[in-house]
């Protein structure tokens, strides 16, 4: 059973002098000096600024065990962007489905679909979205590639439930997820595999499924991974054509030395949660004031490399050259900053770079 707009649904509308459509990937950080609380209440400003100023989307992602991330629960968070909002699309990018039942998610997020009706997306991962001992927590389990290895199963479990289709004689035709079809014609989200590898890619291709990219920390595999998505991509029911988005670090400032700062914050949050410190983000002064070593900064210098950062007309450009080089259809853009005013003023600028109309 599948939504026969919901190609509709996936394919973006470039707004503007976009080449294509922006969206939003919104990590929820939290900064030093800040607190959970806060970082949440500017996950709502952003939602509300990217639907005003005509970002296609706004996803959050699972993490866990990140003192410097508050998004470790998507639906949660999503059913409270959907009551502040009332245009803009909302989703996952992504849920990790090994660690949930896929009776859980279906039921999440056909509560989501029935709070905002044709707004919501479900993107689904298969890695944890943590470290191994984490991973175990939420699993209950040692065997962790257990439900990496299952994930093409998982996902066809998933699939019946959000369709309730499962076949006769089958140990749960006689369960439904609600709210759902059962309950009478609805909507279902549309489903994306999201991925930073070559496997989810193929998947998604043979599955007739869009695909959504993790280039801002696997820029090495983007244009491997969207031309075997590509390659391997079968028309179905959802899609009768590829749809690739991929997720981009981005963040504009009115001064190039100001986005510099901004994002030198983000860099140094990486390398300690590399090298297993992870904590709140520090502040711009507390990134400037570190004595990096030779290995961390050869770490920065090459994270810094993958983030489009500078003047608005300087990301605009940075941008419109990466999304010629991937040909992706969507560019989802993360701002990995300190603060959150840093963040909306960024997709502001951005916004007026493209010369999207405050809608």
């Amino acid at each position: 059973m599948v939504d026969a707009n919901s190609g509709d649904a996936i394919r973006g509308t470039a707004i503007g002098s976009a080449p294509v459509p922006l969206s939003v990937l919104d990590l929820v950080t939290v900064g030093s000096g800040s607190t959970a609380t806060e970082a949440l209440r500017t996950s709502v400003e952003i939602a509300r600024l990217a639907e005003r100023r005509g970002y296609h989307r706004h996803w959050v992602a699972e993490h866990h065990s990140m003192p410097g991330v508050a998004s470790s629960s998507p639906a949660v968070i999503l059913s409270h962007l959907a009551a502040h909002t009332e245009r803009i699309r909302l989703g996952s990018g992504g849920v990790m489905l090994p660690n949930h039942a896929p009776l859980v998610i279906a039921e999440q997020f056909g509560t989501l679909e029935a709070l905002a009706p044709g707004r919501v997306d479900l993107g689904l991962g298969r890695a944890p979205g943590t470290d191994g001992a984490t991973a175990a927590a939420l699993r209950r389990t040692d065997r962790l590639n257990e439900g990496a290895d299952d994930f093409p199963q998982q996902l066809a479990e998933l699939t019946r439930f959000l369709d309730d289709d499962f076949p006769d004689g089958h140990p749960y035709s006689r369960i439904h997820a609600v709210p759902g079809p059962v309950q009478g014609p609805a909507g279902r989200p549309p489903v994306w595999l999201l991925g930073s590898s070559g496997f989810s890619a193929r998947l998604a291709g043979v599955l007739g499924l869009p695909f959504a990219f993790a280039h801002h920390f696997s820029a090495q595999n983007t244009i491997p991974a969207l031309d075997l998505y590509r390659e391997s991509f079968r028309p179905s029911e959802v899609l009768d054509a590829p749809y690739a988005l991929i997720g981009v670090a981005a963040l504009a400032s009115d001064e190039e030395a100001e986005a510099r700062r901004q994002v030198l914050s983000g860099a140094l949050s990486m390398v300690r949660l590399r090298t297993g410190r992870p904590g709140l983000v520090p502040t711009p002064e507390e990134a400037e004031a570190h004595q990096f070593s030779p290995m961390e900064k050869e770490f920065v210098d090459g994270w810094l490399t993958n983030i489009v950062h500078g003047t608005p007309d300087a990301v605009r450009s940075g941008l419109d050259d990466l999304q010629k080089r991937t040909g992706a259809d969507e560019l989802m853009i993360t701002a990995n900053a300190h603060g959150g005013a840093a963040r909306l003023r960024s997709y502001e600028l951005i916004a007026d770079a493209y010369g999207l109309p405050t809608l």
